[in-house]
């Protein structure tokens, strides 16, 4: 339970400042891939009995990068598709190989609240250092191509290498949340804290601060409901951040469902300018 702990926070840190550019850069169906892909590449080091950090990221970068250099030359969006497809497609070989099939593929598409062992951790907080440290780096061109592509090529923000970085930085969140979120839920912690503090601030700094601080509470309450109830940590982390999302969105309506009442009935003076009826 402490690896376990110590891990999901690093994994929530993490998704809650990348998402937020993922969902300014409206690439929720990346982040949706780039998790599909780790999961073929942990079943295959569970296939060969190594390390599935090392499967996960293995794969996870390779198709971040496939998905940037295939996005260039045709539509992003099938080019993301198609990997979806070929990645599901060998991760389902590589388990039907494997005489673990049941347990693999439950920890790794669901996460498992007990699954992260004690090797993982020190790797799993290396890879949280090196995208945050990442997304330093590239902040103000990274902002600045995700708000405004167009002025940011104007300006000389080389936007497809951004792109490429950016993708390479999905790819190590990925890689890092399998194991306890799972695959298949992996990016509704990406997508859910994010989108719901966008819903709620306009600064980028005080959304990514938002974003963070619901992720956390999304996964640190998953934790505790899965210990609780023996049901897989991803039904939690995706009903919460769901609901995240629409709570947020109901409390950004709300001001303007206010401000748009009936008009007010004219008193004093003005009730008196008002023609009378002739007899």
């Amino acid at each position: 339970m402490v690896n376990t702990w110590e891990t999901a926070t690093v994994v929530a840190v993490v998704a809650g400042v990348v998402g937020v550019f993922v969902v300014m850069r409206g690439s929720s169906f990346v982040a949706h891939a780039v998790p599909q892909s780790a999961f073929a590449g942990a079943a295959g080091a569970s296939l060969l009995g190594i390390n599935v950090i090392f499967g996960l990221g293995a794969f996870a970068l390779a198709s971040a990068l496939g998905i940037g250099w295939l996005g260039r030359r045709g539509r992003h969006d099938v080019a993301t598709a198609l990997a979806v497809v070929v990645m599901l497609g060998l991760g389902s070989l590589f388990l039907s190989w494997s005489t673990e099939y049941a347990p693999a593929i439950y920890s790794l598409l669901f996460g498992e609240v007990l699954g992260v062992s004690t090797n993982e951790v020190g790797l799993t907080a290396l890879l949280g250092a090196l995208s945050i440290g990442a997304i330093v780096v590239l902040y103000r061109p990274l902002l600045l191509s995700s708000l405004a592509p167009e002025l940011g090529a104007a300006q000389g923000v080389p936007t497809r290498r951004i792109e490429m970085l950016f993708l390479v930085v999905v790819a190590m969140s990925a890689t890092m949340a399998v194991p306890v979120v799972g695959a298949l839920l992996m990016f509704s912690l990406t997508v859910g804290p994010p989108a719901a503090a966008r819903c709620l601030v306009d600064r980028p700094g005080a959304a990514i601060g938002l974003s963070v601080a619901i992720a956390l509470l999304v996964v640190w309450v998953s934790i505790a409901a899965s210990y609780a109830s023996n049901w897989p940590i991803g039904f939690f982390v995706g009903v919460l951040g769901a609901a995240a999302y629409l709570a947020a969105r109901l409390l950004a309506r709300r001001p303007r469902t206010r401000a748009a009442g009936p008009p007010a009935r004219p008193t004093g003076g003005a009730a008196r300018l008002e023609p009378q009826p002739v007899s």
